[in-house]
């Protein structure tokens, strides 16, 4: 079992920033793709960023150049630093990794969410 411990959000002003970390915990063989997702209330959970084992980003077009993905693999961590933050950026953000136990199996994991709060 795996746990994804994250960390960072809070309240900050518009065009502030914030920097969210998140653990992978447990028994892990391998971390590959590890991405941030964000929820709107009433809405479903959007992809906002991922980075490949390998460290190649994504990003969705509203937050591309604004956000930035990466990650320490002997750490095993991602975190998502966001500058110049937007109202509309307010959301419950998620940490979410594909972690293999073993060479032969992968599974997929969340976090419980931490709240960017952003005032205008």
């Amino acid at each position: 079992q795996v746990e994804l411990v994250e960390s960072g959000g809070g309240l900050v002003q518009s065009g502030g920033s914030l920097r969210l970390s998140c653990q992978a915990i447990g028994q892990i063989y391998r971390i590959n793709e590890m991405s941030w997702y964000r929820r709107y209330p009433g809405k479903q959970r959007e992809l906002v960023a991922s980075i490949s084992a390998g460290g190649s980003p994504q990003y969705v077009d509203s937050v591309k150049g604004r956000f930035t993905i990466s990650r320490d693999n002997a750490k095993k961590t991602v975190s998502l630093q966001m500058n110049t933050l937007k109202p509309e950026d307010a959301a419950v953000y998620y940490c979410n990794a594909d972690v293999q136990h073993s060479p032969k199996y992968e599974y997929n994991y969340w976090g419980r969410g931490t709240q960017v709060t952003v005032s205008p």
